[in-house]
């Protein structure tokens, strides 16, 4: 019996939603990454990007634990000298929550072509409404 390999033509993407709200941000952006690179699909294949859509709620409410909000910093290098920007995640979290999420989520996704295609397919939302209703998306609990 052959081992099988899943093509990228055949896979078929469905959309899930992530609540956010009160949920340590790095359980929601491990569930949204596992789902982005379809590690929970049992046709998964390592060299193949078979992952879904990834919708992410109420971005602003997701919790850092222990001192992350004084502690943690974004930080990011223009590449000249004196570039370097930092910007540390209490202000993160109340200007740009989406952005601090997907940091979370882009880091969790492996560092090559798959991850980067993989992160397009995350869309991240600061409230309760998205505007992918169409899509007919799938709610999904975390842990």
């Amino acid at each position: 019996m052959s081992t099988y390999m899943a093509k990228a033509e055949t896979v078929e993407r469905k959309w899930y939603v992530l609540d956010a709200a009160g949920k340590p941000m790095g359980r929601v952006a491990a569930a949204a990454a596992t789902i982005l690179r379809g590690k929970h699909r049992p046709e998964f294949t390592p060299h193949v990007d078979c992952g879904e859509f990834v919708i992410i709620i109420n971005a602003e409410k997701a919790i850092l634990t222990g001192k992350k909000l004084e502690q943690k910093y974004y930080r990011r290098h223009s590449g000249y000298i004196g570039g370097l920007k930092e910007v540390q995640y209490k202000t993160l979290m109340a200007t740009k929550p989406e952005l601090a999420m997907e940091l979370a989520v882009k880091g969790m996704l492996p560092h090559n072509s798959i991850g980067a295609k993989s992160a397009t397919r995350l869309k991240v939302f600061v409230g309760a409404e998205h505007t992918h209703a169409a899509q007919k998306p799938v709610a999904i609990e975390i842990n």
